[in-house]
Parts: C-alpha cells; structure tokens; sequence
C-alpha cells in the first residue's frame, strides 16, 4: 500500500505541475478568453487520465482477516463472519474484487496494514487508544463487553478476588492483553500466561474444556456465538466496560475511510443506528436482513470442505440477493423448532420440505405457494420382500416423528392394516438418520419424502421404497400468519423460480446425482503386467517425490476423486484430477486444474498444506496420512470435531480406523452434531473415501512393490 500511495503521491504531483504550466502558459500569452478556456480544457484532460490512472489502482478491496476464526457454520450470526459479509457488499457497491487475506498472527494485522499488504482489517477489532495510534478506525458498529470464559468444570469465580491464584492464557496483539494486564494490577496474584498468535479460538475453546487452560478473556458477541454450539465452556466475571468494534484502514486512507463510514450509515449499521418498526416485511427492509431457520442436514444447510451447501441455503440466498438483503441462518435444533422458532419471532421464513396441515395453521403458520412435491414412500431394508398389497405390512412398526406429516400418513396406513405399530421416533432426529436405521435393521420400516429417498440412493444400495402412500403432497415456505407482505413477495419468488433454470439445476445438484458407485479397473491384469496404474503415473511420481508421499497412494486417491478425468467437476464446485476447489487452487498459485500437471500439482500440494495442519493434532505418525486423506475430504474442522467426539466417547483420538471414523459417523446424527462447531457432515463420506482409497492403495501395493 505504501508503494501504491507513494506512486501515486508521484502522479499527483506530475499532474500538479502539469497543470500549473498549461495555465501559465496560456495566461502569460493572452489573456483571451478562449485562450484561458483552452487551457482549463487541457487541465481537464489530465485530471481524466489522472481519475482512470487512480480508478485502475483502487480496483479491488483486500480484507485482512484472522485465520484463527476459521471457516465453520455458521448457526446465527458469526460477528467475523457477518463483518465479511459487510465487506463484500461495500465491494459491490463499489464495483471492486473483493479479496479476504488471512493472517495466521493476530498481532501481524496492524503490521500488514501499515505495510500494503491489505486495506482493511476485520476481525472482530477493539478500538484501544494504543491501536489508534496506528491505525484509523471506521465508525464502530457493535458494542461489546469482555467477559471472563473457563471450562464448563473450572472451580466457578465468586467475586473479582477469586482471580487472585488463577491464570488467564493471552495472545499478543488482542485487546484482551490490556484488560488482563489491568486486572492483575488489581488482583496481584493473578497469573497471566502467554500462547502462540497461531492458536485459534477454537483450540483455545478446546483447551478451557480439557483443563488445559485456566481462564482466557474474550468478547461477549465472540462467546455468545461458541455457546450456541458449545455446552464444556462457560461465561464467567465480565472483565471490561463496554468497548467500540469498527474496521481499520491505514492513516492516510481517508477516501476508503470516508465511503466505510457512508457505507456504514446507509445500512445502519453504525451502533447509534435508529430504524421505524411498521410491519415484519418493512422491518426486514430497514434492516436489510432477513432470517432463514433451516436444519443442519444434507437437503437443506451442511458445510463441505470449508464450503456452505444445501438446497434450502441456495434458495434463501437467492431470494435475499434478489431483494438486496443480507441473510442470517438459524439451525433449529429439531423439527419442532422449525415452526415454534417462526411462531416465537426468532425467525422469519423457515425451510424444510414442510407440508401444510391442519395443525401447522392452527399454531398461526401460514404456507407459501408449494415450491416442491413429493410422493410419501414406506422405506424397509432392502433385504425385505416386494410387497404386492398393503395387507403385506401387517404387523410391522413404522418409526416416524409425531411433528412430522408423515405421522398422518402412517395413521391412514393403519386404517387400512390391521397391526401396524406407529413408533416416535425422536424429534432431533433426521429423517436421513431414521432411514439409516432401517438400514442397519434397528428399525424396521420409515416413512419419507421421495426426493430425500432419492438423495439417499445416491449413497447406498441398503434400502427400498416399498409402496407410495397416496398422491404427491404440496411443500412450502412457513412464515408467521397476518405477514401478507412478505408472503406476497415469497409467493412471488417461487412463481417466478419454482422448475426454472435455477431451482432445475440446485434440484438436480443436490437430489438427482448419479450414484456413486465404488468402481473396480477392468483390467487388473494389464496394470499387472505393465505396472501403469494411470495416464498420469509419472506428473503423479514428481510430485509425490517432491512433497514425500506414497506414489501409489495418491493415485488411488486421484481415482477416488475423478476416476483420473481431467475434467471432473463435482457439485460443489472442486474441479480437475484431484477435485480442488478454485479458490484453494488459486492460493496456492495454480489456474487452470484442468490441465492435467496443474491439477495434480494442486492436489498433492493441498494434500501437503492439510498434513502439516493436521501435525499439531498428535496423531499418530503412522496415521497421518489416513486423518489428512479424512481432512482433505470433509474439512480439518469436520476432523477435529470427530477427534473431540471420539475422546469424549473413551476411544482414541489418535487413531482413525475403529476409532475416530466411529465418531465421524455419529456427527450425522442431530445430538451429536449440534454441538460440533461444523454441525452435521454425511459421515459416511469421508469414512468411506478413506477405506475405499486404502483398498485401492493395497491392490496397487500388490501389483507395484515400491
């Protein structure tokens, strides 16, 4: 930024001096009019090429951000993550290419700002006197205390004297460094105990909970966020009154300082913000945010490799880019708070596949126009028989939610056959979850919608539809009952999307893919024979030489992720031989991952970045690469919550097979991964890449001795 502001310090002046000598130039020769005319005239055009010289410059905004936020879902409003959000709004509105930074050291932030390297800090930033003499601020737009935070089973603070004896564990740089150095000049026998600016919060979180840490200090709207997801960690004694938190740019940026600030105040955003409340649709307007409850399952709102999916999330999305608002996700934590959260107002529109009934409008819930159909299937295993008539199920028990419409199906069922047992399942309990009970034949039959049965089959073979229950049913959009105006414009959003380009190509994305079979080489013998494994053999040996892997392995992995097509391209977005996500490929400086050598260069570089990453979990050496091959695939996130997950369920968390897998597949189900800070993941994914990988790796082991 510096170079950028000297150069352009050099423009100006040339530009100056240009100017000045037109002027004179004319003056001195006449004093016609005309004369004076034309020379302004030429000073206008070097103030244009001036302007374009400075517009070329200042095409893009490079946020600077903290890596120890790291990517998570998010359930209500992560404060760095909806300042993000902010900022690539400011982007647009600015026609500028928005570009996020992250620094691995929290007290490195000031540092790049001052040195170029950024224009803008977000990360959850406390105005201090210390930091203002550095950096500029823009108007804050949250208030926020510092509170105490301990394990969920540290000995509980009385009184401020109960600090003296105790440790609070710092990072330099944060303002939280200042508050405890302030504290222990009141309390003397407070202990202050300094960790590395790499750590995140979420390992700090980890530590308090293990008893690692003693007490830490953070910012209300920061602990407030984890305790949404979090029950081993608690708010203790508030440590601070309350503190400004605002962006910071360099000094001498004051024409991006000047449109934060109108930025700010256009979405009154600013804490001294005022708004009019007339009705739900006006409010939503005036705050330019809308709030959207879905659950954390594979149909409607999930994160995959640091990237948030699902079919309910694309169209909440839409319909707020289409209105101009900023949108927040909710997870309700069971299907019953899908509609109690839109009842109570902590939610405005709630998505989940719902089927208007009787007893939804009764509770004050008024449906949308239906933006999906599905037919009602009974599911069994898929040992079961065909079944010709109704008759056949006689005697059977049916595992279904109560809150669900499919307890009405099953009640008509019983109407009709005689002996059929409706059984509760639990109300957190996803219907994917229940269908994969019947798979393990712990249930014996289920109810569910044909499109998530579909979505089902893309995964497995275990299960059948047995008989459809009745016509198709019509699914809506919930909102609270006298909201006409936001229904008017839901009702508007589906006509004009409902089987368009857009709801065809999310619907197929996430319930219409083939399925994914593990398919064997036709020909073993010919690999035996001539030791080739892949086209790409020798690009594959380069790099695993390069960065210290097995050869072979990573071409198991390459037919894993592609079936060694150059062109692969999945749903979310990964592309080339090793399925890497565009925006990773371009951090790590490659273009083009279709192109064979890049692609692979790609993978296996990623590859590296995730083992080093996974190296300050203290696996095992000899598991490493099975926990890097799980990171790569669901998300070091994902990983770790499974790590946490297997600790706390007394199995190894060093270990992935029989150990940490076990737990990665408990993250699917609703009370485990509602206190996972990446919430639910298809478990079965990343457990069944790992052991499909290993299996090839073997049979390329046989084939090729190394």
């Amino acid at each position: 930024m510096q170079i950028v502001l000297k150069r352009k310090f050099t423009v100006v002046l040339i530009v100056v001096i240009a100017i000045i000598a037109a002027l004179t130039s004319y003056l001195l020769l006449s004093t016609n009019p005309k004369s004076i005319k034309k020379a302004l005239n030429i000073a206008d055009k070097v103030l244009a090429v001036q302007s374009t010289s400075e517009s070329t410059e200042q095409d893009r905004l490079r946020v600077l951000t903290w890596s120890g936020a790291q990517t998570y879902l998010p359930r209500s409003g992560h404060p760095q993550d909806l300042e993000i959000t902010y900022l690539k709004e400011f982007a647009e509105q600015y026609n500028l290419t928005f570009e996020i930074i992250k620094i691995d050291k929290f007290s490195d932030l000031i540092p790049k700002l001052l040195a170029g390297e950024g224009d803008v800090i977000s990360a959850n930033l406390t105005v201090t006197s210390a930091r203002k003499e550095q950096v500029t601020f823009s108007d804050p737009f949250i208030e926020s205390n510092e509170y105490i935070l301990m394990g969920k089973n540290s000995k509980s603070l009385k009184d401020g004297a109960s600090l003296n004896g105790r440790e609070i564990v710092l990072q330099k740089g944060k303002s939280y460094e200042v508050t405890a150095l302030g504290l222990q000049k009141v309390y003397p026998k407070l202990k202050l105990r300094y960790i590395a600016n790499t750590i995140s919060n979420e390992q700090i979180y980890d530590g308090l909970a293990k008893g690692e840490y003693d007490l830490t200090i953070q910012d209300n709207n920061l602990i407030n966020s984890a305790l949404g997801y979090r029950d081993d960690i608690k708010k203790s004694l508030q440590a601070s009154a309350k503190q400004n938190i605002a962006w910071a740019v360099a000094p001498d940026s004051k024409d991006l300082l000047r449109k934060l600030n109108v930025f700010l105040k256009m979405q009154t955003l600013t804490v001294d913000g005022k708004s009019t409340i007339k009705s739900q649709w006006q409010q939503i307007k005036q705050d330019k945010s809308i709030r959207f409850v879905l659950r954390n399952n594979l149909s409607s709102y999930y994160i995959w490799r640091g990237e948030l999916l699902g079919f309910h999330y694309e169209l909440a999305k839409r319909f707020a880019k289409d209105h101009k608002l900023r949108y927040e996700i909710i997870v309700a934590p069971d299907h019953v708070s899908l509609i109690d959260f839109i009842i109570e107002d902590k939610a405005d529109i709630a998505l989940g596949f719902l089927t208007p009934t009787e007893q939804r409008k009764a509770k004050g819930i008024s449906f949308s126009r239906p933006y999906h159909y599905a037919s009602e299937l009974l599911i069994a295993h898929e040992s079961v028989p065909e079944i010709s008539v109704a008759s056949d199920l006689e005697g059977g028990d049916i595992h279904i939610r109560r809150s669900s419409s499919y307890w009405q199906a099953g009640q008509l069922l019983q109407q009709e056959v005689k002996g059929i047992d409706l059984v509760e399942a639990p109300e957190d309990q996803e219907t994917e979850s229940i269908i994969n009970d019947v798979a393990e034949q712990k249930y014996e039959f289920t109810i569910a919608d044909s499109h998530i049965v579909d979505l089902e089959m893309t995964y497995r073979g275990d299960i059948q539809s047995l008989i459809a229950l009745g016509e198709p049913k019509a699914q809506s959009w919930a909102i609270k009952s006298g909201n006409n105006e936001l229904m008017s414009k839901v009702n508007q959003f589906i006509k004009k999307y409902y089987k368009g380009v857009f709801y065809n190509v999310i619907y197929n994305k996430y319930f219409k893919n083939p399925k994914r079979l593990q398919a064997q080489h036709n020909d073993y013998a010919k690999m035996k024979e001539t030791g080739i494994l892949s086209p790409y053999d020798e690009i594959v040996k380069k790099y695993a030489q390069e960065y210290d892997f097995d050869w072979r392995l990573l071409v198991a992995q390459m037919h894993q992720e592609s079936r060694f097509n150059p062109n692969a391209t999945s749903m979310a977005g990964a592309k080339g031989l090793f399925q890497v996500m565009p925006r990773t490929a371009k951090e790590l400086g490659i273009i083009d991952v279709h192109i064979p050598a890049q692609g692979i260069k790609a993978g296996v570089k990623y590859m590296d970045w995730v083992r080093e990453r996974m190296l300050i979990d203290d696996v095992q050496k000899n598991e490493l690469i099975w926990f890097t091959l799980a990171s790569y695939n669901a998300g070091a996130g994902h990983v770790r919550d499974a790590m946490r997950l297997a600790k706390e369920k007394g199995w190894r968390s060093d270990i992935w097979f029989d150990n940490v897998e076990k737990a990665m597949l408990l993250l699917s189900q609703p009370k485990y991964a509602a206190k996972a800070r990446y919430g639910y993941v298809r478990g079965q994914e990343p457990v069944t890449y790992i052991r499909a990988i290993k299996r090839r790796f073997e049979t390329y082991e046989n084939i090729l001795q190394d």
